[in-house]
């Protein structure tokens, strides 16, 4: 699919650059804001449902939603989780094998805290307390422009190739520090999941939905998380399509079920 502003393979290459050094980039006014627009209007019954059926769950915090999204239009838009530059990025990183694991959003209400710093994974293998190339990514967009007051996400850049241990003694120190980032509609963030960050308040009275499309190497398997794909969408969708999403179950219909991922802080 193409982007809505053409960025060549040195763009690409550099953006890459930047998840690997910085563990996160930013690449501004790549989906159409009328298409952000539908999904927030569409993301608003799903939200006051889950809450209706899920709001006591206080696991990422009082006021804080985290919602699966169903593999349906216009969430199954493939101009944006096929986009060229998004999957030219990711392909970079963690290798052209690697799958589309997870469609979602966090949202925090007015009233909703500062979280806990924390990383989205674990080291691979704890006993080593080493860290290793990147096998998770998190491609992020807001449904709305992101501020300082509706709740904005802070990482501390560079801390995805240290220990936790090590990341929360330079934060204490003040050789690294939590910063937000504050993304426009349309603005997308790709990080690597293992870098200190943390929600923060929203202080206004609209809900702040940020989405997140997961993508991994292909040997990564997080049971908890998954995306259903619906038979009939699976036979609309182009054979890269296909790919990202195959060790992802096709489904006759939704399963309108609980959310399975509750553990997300590491």
């Amino acid at each position: 699919m193409q982007s809505k502003e053409r960025v060549d393979s040195q763009q690409i290459a550099g953006y890459a650059q930047q998840v690997l050094d910085q563990s996160l980039c930013v690449i501004p006014n790549l989906i159409p804001t009328a298409k952000i627009d539908q999904w927030y209007e569409s993301f608003f019954p799903l939200l006051n449902r889950h809450i209706e059926r899920e709001g006591h769950k206080i696991n990422r915090g009082p006021n804080r939603y985290y919602v699966t999204l169903p593999f349906v239009p216009p969430f199954s838009d493939p101009e944006i989780f096929e986009n060229d530059v998004i999957l030219g990025v990711v392909e970079q990183i963690i290798g052209k094998d690697g799958v589309m694991c997870q469609l979602a959003t966090d949202t925090p209400l007015k009233g909703s805290d500062y979280q806990e710093v924390h990383r989205d994974t674990q080291l691979l293998f704890p006993e080593t307390g080493k860290e290793s190339p990147p096998y998770q990514l998190a491609v992020n967009f807001p449904l709305i422009d992101m501020t300082l007051e509706n709740g904005p996400f802070e990482v501390a850049l560079g801390t995805h190739m240290l220990s936790k241990q090590e990341g929360l003694q330079r934060l204490e120190t003040g050789e690294a520090r939590l910063e937000p980032v504050l993304l426009k509609k349309g603005d997308v963030m790709i990080r690597d999941v293992r870098h200190l960050h943390r929600g923060t308040p929203n202080h206004t009275d609209s809900p702040r939905p940020m989405v997140v499309i997961g993508y991994s190497r292909r040997w990564l398997f997080r049971p908890e998380v998954s995306i259903q794909v619906p038979r009939a969408t699976w036979e609309t969708l182009s054979d890269r399509a296909k790919f990202w999403l195959r060790f992802n179950p096709i489904v006759e219909q939704l399963n309108d079920g609980e959310e399975k991922y509750q553990t997300f802080a590491y």
